[in-house]
Order: C-alpha cells, then structure tokens, then sequence
C-alpha cells in the first residue's frame, strides 16, 4: 500500500484537476448557449438557399451553372473536412475523422484521386499524419465563425470544381442534434443533388411543380451570384453546427471528467483513512508490546 504523503499528494493533484475540468465545463456551457443561438439563426437562411438552388436546377433556362452539372464520370474528388481546432470534446472529432477516413478509403478502392480541404486544426493535423493531399486549409476561427476567411480556403476547391479537376464535392461535418448528441454527416456539396428537391415535395404546403423565374437583366449573373450564396450558406452552416457540437460535447466531456476526479478522490480518501487506521494501529500495537515485555 503507498505511503500516506504519496496519497495525499495524489489526492491534491486529482483535485487540482477537477477544478481545470469544471471551470472548462462552465466555460462551455457559456459558449454553447451563443453557439446554438448562431447556428439556429443560420438554418433558416441555409434552408431557403438550398430549396431556391434545387428549383434553379430544375428552371427552364437556357444557362447551366456548372456547379448544377452532374458529370459522366467520377475520377476526382474533393472533400472539405470541418473540424474543432481544440481538442478535450470527447469523441467528436474522433467520429468525423473515421467517417471520412472509412470514405476515402472506399473512393480509393475504386481508383478516384482525393484532394482535402481543412477546416479547423484537428482535422489537418490528421490529414498530415496520413498523408492526404492537401489543398487548402483554414485554422483558429475562434468561437465566431467568419464567412470571409472559410470561403477563401474553399474557394480552391470550387475553382477546381469548376475547372473540371474535380468531379464531385463533398462536405463533412458534425450536425448538432441535441446537448448529448452529435451525429457526423457527410453531404454532396456539389453538384446539387435532388435531395433538397424531394425533401421539399414531401411537404404538402410546398408546391409540386419546379419553379420558373425570369431573370432581370440576364440569367448567368443572377444565377452565378445565387450559386455562390449557396456555397457560402451551405460551410457556414456546416462550421455553425460544428462549433455548437463542439461545445455541447466540451461541455459534457468535462462534466464527465469532473464527476470521474471525484470518484477517484472518495477512492484514494478510503485508502488514504485505511493507510492511517493501519499505521495508527501498528503503533498502539507495537507500544502494547513494549509495554508488556517491561
């Protein structure tokens, strides 16, 4: 059994611990509130966006945008991966790495080209370590996210789109569900898919027939500009969501953390009182003994 001074050394380094845990707890939860806020404000804009963008596709015009193209074939992807740029969230980053990885492992078994577009500090670093072709990366976004500095780093990604070194595009990331659950996604950023547009039949106060527009003056400007509207909407949202799962998961981890440092002190506080009623008793023992043999 250790010593009674290795104990209560131990017994103080654990505490010190748990203060860290729950002031980062209380931190989060601070931050988690505006997080949410921010990305519930996001979802309605992103949600129009989309819906807009999915009956453009179906327009009758005589324009085609390229990111409405779909392509043939698929050789070449690229991928925008959205990430936290702290660590100590639980498993968040851990589920979207694996989801991407598990992906691009499947693309790769069936000889498509990967190029990655970072956001956020844990998931460049693990793009590093493997070895993935890196194209663009953007990192310490703080706890507000800003449009200006993300789009600059995807813009590489829709330039190649564009310019037909990509096939098709992808984007990962964790959508927020609830303070205990985060679920990480991936979706097809480009080109547009029918998803929106069927999602959006399926409600019954929508309207069943695509939508037409006439465009003032001409059709490519307006489009071309809706289309980069949507692009912009769609990695905000998705880094909104992902800085609210941040935070719920910090916050939840650390709660978790905090409630296992007190575990391990009523743990080492037991064995700490056994250790003194052993040596407190050895000595009664020990002062008997002497005593009787006088």
């Amino acid at each position: 059994m250790a010593g009674s001074r290795e104990i209560r050394n131990k017994i103080k380094s654990v505490k010190n611990t748990q203060k860290i845990t729950r002031a980062m707890e209380m931190v989060a939860a601070s931050k988690m509130r505006k997080a949410q806020d921010r990305m519930k404000k996001a979802r309605p804009y992103g949600e129009k966006i989309r819906n807009v963008a999915a009956h453009m596709s179906k327009a009758n015009t005589e324009y085609r945008h390229p990111f409405l193209v779909e392509r043939d074939t698929v050789k070449r992807i690229g991928i925008i991966v959205v990430t936290s740029d702290k660590g100590l969230c639980g498993g968040l980053n851990t589920n979207v790495l694996r989801k991407t990885i598990n992906q691009m492992k499947a693309w790769q078994s069936e000889g498509e080209q990967i190029e990655v577009c970072c956001i956020g500090n844990k998931g460049l670093g693990f793009m590093g370590r493997i070895g993935a072709n890196i194209t663009s990366q953007v990192a310490g976004l703080g706890d507000t996210p800003d449009i200006a500095r993300l789009i600059g780093a995807v813009k590489i990604v829709l330039d190649g789109y564009s310019q037909d070194r990509f096939d098709r595009v992808y984007i990962f990331y964790n959508r927020f569900v609830n303070t205990m659950k985060q679920e990480p996604v991936m979706e097809q950023l480009l080109p547009l898919t029918d998803e929106r547009m069927k999602g959006d039949e399926q409600d019954s106060d929508k309207p069943k027939t695509s939508w037409d527009y006439i465009y003032e003056p001409e059709a490519k400007p307006v489009i071309d500009d809706i289309m980069v509207r949507y692009v912009e909407a769609i990695i905000y949202q998705a880094v909104a969501e992902n800085m609210a799962s941040e935070q719920s998961a910090r916050m939840v981890a650390m709660k978790a953390a905090s409630d296992n440092a007190g575990n391990v002190i009523n743990e080492l506080t037991l064995i700490y009182n056994k250790s003194r009623q052993a040596a407190i008793t050895k000595e009664l023992s020990e002062i008997v003994g002497g005593a009787a043999a006088v």
